[in-house]
């Protein structure tokens, strides 16, 4: 599929996406439980709640102070919703299609008292009401599920209420051209920046097809859907980084990660 393009905003030929979907889901259920077997040591971080980054609350922290409420697509372990709400937020629902990686934050939020539940669903649509959120929240390995990202972020306009933010932290789309030589940053042969997909082959997805969507195909289905951007930064950081790799690609000199806010009007 590596290689193959199709129109902004759809990666859909002859219900393909639909099969990746499925399978991606699939994956995603069984990488998930690493969440489980690292029970108690993502219990003790998120007691500490520090897992949102200086970049995201540099530029979350004037909305968080206002308590709002919060929907987390793509929700993963729950420890960014925790970070949330020691953050200022006032409670956070946190959308998820691993039922194994939602029902391990559910019960970590119960754990530490915290308000925050879960949903388990596939997106988009989330199962939640129109204008049911001050601010939406995603990234950290979530756009790469999404083969339709106009419909994604439609679907993230519909669950803001008027005044409300949509904020992404998110590996920035060159990412997946790095490779991780320790010495010299290089870029894949096998892999390039306008393919739409290729097929994940590091932990915790290896296998899955990853939707590949460039910074201006983001910020345009965001600004069609009705959003005003507010900010775009992107940083030399990674927001994750394998405990036994230190690839070069990663010394500050790369775009790593974006930061990107935007407000329904």
């Amino acid at each position: 599929m590596t290689g193959v393009r199709w129109p902004i905003g759809s990666a859909t030929v002859g219900g393909m996406s639909e099969r990746v979907v499925r399978m991606n889901r699939a994956v995603w259920e069984s990488a998930s439980y690493k969440h489980v077997r690292e029970y108690d040591d993502l219990l003790r971080q998120a007691q500490i709640g520090e897992s949102l980054t200086s970049a995201e609350l540099e530029i979350l922290g004037p909305i968080l102070r206002r308590r709002p409420a919060v929907v987390h697509l793509q929700s993963g372990h729950g420890l960014d919703d925790i970070a949330l709400i020691k953050a200022g937020a006032d409670r956070v629902i946190g959308v998820d299609y691993s039922s194994v990686a939602a029902s391990a934050a559910a019960r970590r939020a119960r754990e530490l008292k915290v308000p925050c539940a879960y949903v388990v669903a596939e997106l988009p649509p989330a199962p939640l009401r129109d204008g049911c959120a001050d601010l939406v929240y995603t990234g950290k390995g979530a756009l790469i599920w999404m083969p339709d990202i106009s419909a994604w972020a439609n679907d993230a306009t519909r669950l803001l209420a008027r005044g409300g933010h949509l904020f992404v932290h998110e590996a920035h789309p060159m990412v997946p051209l790095y490779d991780w030589d320790p010495h010299v940053a290089r870029i894949r042969s096998d892999r390039g920046y306008f393919n739409r997909s290729h097929v994940n082959d590091t932990f915790p997805a290896q296998g899955a097809v990853e939707w590949q969507w460039s910074i201006g195909e983001i910020i345009t289905s965001i600004a069609s859907a009705g959003l005003a951007i507010r900010e775009l930064r992107e940083h030399p950081e990674p927001f994750w980084r394998p405990d036994d790799v230190a690839a070069a690609a990663w010394d500050g000199r790369l775009p790593n990660t974006f930061s990107l806010l935007a407000q329904r009007p």
